[in-house]
């Protein structure tokens, strides 16, 4: 099965609306803000202790419903749910203005990073889950009119309890010019490859025969048309089979060319470790592999790596893509958010 959902992602900051986190944060200590400080959350309107609201099997609720202009800067949530795999089974969806289709669409657990719907703990600049089950987003998410964010229950119990704080400022004048809109697409592919193909090694003859120079036959992390820029992906990988699941070249395809623009050496190289990742996890601010699993059938990995430095700009299309192993040889499954 192979299955695509979502919506691409891309995002500015320019102008006063904030840089990524801990761009300029403590030298603006010392400036005034031309914004107003706001907060939506889940807390007891009573003005009880039951901080949490409740949503029902097949429901979905709005829990960010402001006017603009203005600009979310962190997302909080953490879920009270006995549902088995409850991250894969909720969606989140925002919507920017007037938009009728969501910007950002994804299993809730995909978006922090959690994309084989089992909670981990780690760090990073943009994204975090800390403990226990808290979920944290840093990404600038501005918007000109109105903003909306809605949690859709897609399993089949009810969740008993989502808790959430959204930060946003309430700017005084228009966004400036220019100013892009935050957008996330997720993909998943079931498995990667034909399961008639025969199953080989990377370092099988065969397979290293093979030459991928156009991207053919590439697992997608994103496409897109207009004008925005690549921040980054985050990657869950379940093995199918024995062996390393890397050993494929990320591949980005810039305002239509028929060959990548960039091109990389490896899976754990893009994503910025090295032979197949060590011995242990890791998270940094911009990379890491929090989840790492050993080499056989039913592992399971997550990776991310975020553009901080230098996102890819484009200005008529995009296209961030990676093998599945060398040639796209391997037939594991992969689920991802681009940003």
């Amino acid at each position: 099965m192979k299955n695509v959902i979502g919506a691409l992602l891309i995002f500015a900051a320019c102008g006063l609306y904030a840089q990524y986190p801990g761009s300029d944060a403590l030298s603006s200590l010392t400036q005034t803000h031309a914004y107003v400080q706001k907060r939506t959350s889940s807390y007891d309107r009573s003005g009880g202790n039951a901080d949490a609201i409740h949503i029902g099997a097949g429901k979905t609720a709005t829990i960010f419903d402001e006017t603009g202009p203005g600009e979310i800067t962190h997302l909080w949530f953490t879920i009270a749910s006995s549902e088995n795999y409850h991250l894969k089974k909720i969606v989140l969806r925002a919507y920017w203005d007037a938009e009728t289709t969501p910007s950002v669409e994804t299993p809730i657990g995909d978006f922090f990073g959690l994309g084989l719907g089992t909670y981990f703990n780690y760090q990073s600049a943009l994204l975090s889950v800390a403990p226990d089950k808290a979920l944290n987003s840093f990404f600038p998410m501005p918007f000109a009119h109105h903003a909306r964010i809605t949690i859709s229950n897609e399993g089949s119990e009810d969740i008993d309890s989502f808790y959430y704080n959204i930060d946003y400022r309430f700017y005084s004048r228009p966004m400036p010019d220019g100013t892009l809109y935050f957008h996330a697409q997720y993909r998943q592919q079931i498995p990667t490859a034909d399961w008639i193909a025969p199953v080989r090694a990377n370092d099988d003859p065969a397979v290293l025969a093979q030459k991928n120079l156009d991207g053919k036959d590439n697992y997608t992390w994103m496409e897109a048309r207009g004008q925005g820029h690549f921040v980054g992906v985050t990657m869950s990988v379940l093995q199918n089979q024995d062996g390393w699941w890397g050993e494929g070249d990320d591949m980005f395809f810039v305002d239509g060319a028929p060959l990548p623009s960039l091109q990389g050496t490896g899976s754990e190289d893009y994503f910025q470790g090295a032979w197949d990742f060590g011995s242990s996890p890791f998270a940094y601010a911009t990379f890491g592999a929090p989840q790492k699993g050993d080499e056989v059938i039913g592992s399971r990995s997550s990776v991310y790596r975020f553009h901080l430095d230098s996102p890819i700009p484009f200005t008529k299309s995009f296209r961030a893509t990676i093998e599945h192993g060398h040639a796209n040889q391997r037939m594991d499954n992969y689920y991802s958010v681009a940003y």
